[in-house]
């Protein structure tokens, strides 16, 4: 057993550094600015100066559509549609960039209901000084709303992106070489799925607590400056 586990370390190890980790942070990073551009959108109260206000609702229908088909559908379906679905309409995508696509696409429908609902949870009271400051809908949102908005938006952000870590594993059924893969390899030549499932768990429950700590850390670091009450100082 200790030989087993000698051999088979380094080699998840190096498949979670090729490509469970690199998914993981490739997906979320495009996930998180899908999910902003989703929130914006459905918040926008009326449309800007260069769209027309048909335009704009049927931009709002759409991303509510998105959002409403990535959070009924399970991910595995999602994957399996996109990498083996989408060739037979033409759209052939490699293994990597289709989880990549998947990923993120399920991030951003998720992550765009925390975002809007940490946006909404904003004083309407900060957005009227603002606007009597003579400062645009777009200086309030990137000066004023966001830093306060994504400052609550940590804890359940984190959370999403440790459960993506975790939804990695899905990939294996398209083909990735991610760590779980690399274990039902290893198993199909040792024959101790017992042994190389809780190795590969255990990996898997070390990177999230590692991610777990530093979601803590960061939660600390945008609070310092909070009384505690949440007020600002």
């Amino acid at each position: 057993m200790l030989h087993t586990i000698v051999t088979s370390v380094p080699e998840l190890l190096k498949a979670g550094i090729q490509y469970t980790i690199p998914l993981a942070l490739i997906s979320f990073f495009f996930g998180l600015i899908l999910a902003v551009l989703t929130a914006v959108v459905k918040l926008m109260p009326k449309p800007g100066h260069k769209l027309p206000k048909l335009g704009w609702r049927i931009l709002q229908a759409i991303f509510a559509f998105y959002v409403w088909l990535f959070r009924s559908t399970p991910l595995l379906v999602q994957l399996f549609i996109i990498f083996f679905g989408l060739p037979n309409a033409g759209i052939e995508l490699p293994a990597f960039l289709a989880a990549v696509v998947t990923f993120s696409l399920n991030t951003g429908a998720y992550a765009s209901e925390t975002i809007r609902a940490s946006i909404s949870s904003i004083p309407n009271d900060q957005w009227e000084a603002a606007y009597t400051l003579g400062m645009k809908r777009p200086q309030i949102l990137m000066r004023i709303i966001f830093p306060q908005a994504m400052r609550i938006a940590i804890p359940p952000l984190s959370n999403s992106f440790i459960g993506l870590v975790k939804d990695t594993s899905l990939a294996s059924s398209i083909t990735i070489l991610e760590m779980f893969t690399v274990s039902q390899q290893i198993t199909a030549k040792n024959y101790e799925p017992l042994l190389m499932y809780t190795i590969v768990a255990a990996i898997y429950a070390i990177f999230c607590s590692v991610l777990t700590y530093l979601q803590h850390y960061l939660e600390k670091r945008t609070s310092k400056y909070l009384s505690k009450d949440g007020a600002h100082h």
